[in-house]
């Protein structure tokens, strides 16, 4: 499912109704260049769980921010810094994999240690001002959700 996004409260609302749809458990991999929005999205997807005023700082030097909502925990990864994929292991991941929602920036510094069958994976291309969030999983789970996000989508 392609989502083209035309300006951040576009990407907001996008965030929102994925977040929405999120359990404990999930695995978000977005993927992009530097400035595509992986972190406006994640921090958009955070404050619709938490709400607006949460402080949600890109977690660049220190790997992981974790967040309290209602229903789970939330972990913000950004693995741009991470050296070796193994030490992905030391951030808590596999706890984490089962017992919250995790957000990775960079998941590909994970290599095979990323569970791909498991993952939403978001891929965000810009187009000069706009975002174009491609969704895909081959997680059953989730190929359901996102037929059910994509007619909230086309509704709104």
């Amino acid at each position: 499912m392609k989502i083209r996004c035309s300006s951040l409260q576009d990407t907001r609302r996008l965030a929102g109704i994925l977040a929405s749809y999120a359990h404990a458990g999930d695995i978000i991999a977005l993927y992009g260049t530097l400035g595509a929005g992986k972190t406006a999205f994640t921090r958009f997807f955070i404050q619709s769980l938490t709400g607006e005023e949460t402080e949600v700082p890109s977690p660049t030097f220190t790997l992981l921010q974790t967040y309290e909502a209602p229903e789970f925990e939330i972990f913000h990864y950004d693995l741009y810094r991470l050296e070796r994929e193994e030490d992905v292991y030391d951030l808590g991941v596999e706890e984490a994999f089962y017992e919250a929602v995790n957000l990775i920036e960079w998941p590909e510094k994970m290599g095979k240690l990323l569970p791909i069958r498991k993952i939403l994976k978001v891929e965000i291309t810009c187009e000069g001002e706009e975002r174009i969030f491609e969704l895909s999983s081959e997680n059953p789970s989730w190929e359901k959700r996102l037929n059910k996000m994509e007619k909230e989508l086309l509704l709104k």
